[in-house]
């Protein structure tokens, strides 16, 4: 199976858990060197209840452009992986804080594991 996407060897994921989908959680990281966050995502440790929780990514505060997301309540399982492309406001440099807030009106969904592929600049 060929891979839709080419990723070259230096970039480096980091990661971080968020409790659950509940409105306000959130999970934070580090930036780990000078670079461009080129994916977020998600992966659900449980079946989301009750209505979809929208994702929204941030470095230092400061919103990544085209790094919201949603994860959808409807038919959700353990294992679900949803994930942006960012497009603007995504170079960070080393220490810098990624984080992801939880935002709608979603339950349960366990732990998420929280992820953004950082691309060295």
């Amino acid at each position: 199976m060929a891979l839709p996407v080419n990723h070259p060897f230096n970039e480096v994921v980091v990661d971080t858990t968020a409790a659950s989908v509940v409105t306000a959680i959130a999970g934070v990281t580090r930036a780990p060197f000078r670079g461009r966050i080129v994916e977020v995502g998600t992966i659900i440790g449980s079946v989301v209840s009750t209505a979809d929780a929208t994702v929204t990514t941030s470095i230092n505060a400061t919103a990544i452009t085209g790094g919201s997301f949603v994860i959808t309540q409807s038919g959700s399982a353990i294992g679900d992986l949803d994930n942006a492309v960012p497009t603007a406001a995504n170079n960070v440099v080393e220490g810098d804080l990624i984080k992801f807030v939880m935002s709608g009106s979603g339950t349960a969904g366990g732990h998420v594991y929280c992820y953004a592929v950082v691309r060295p600049a």
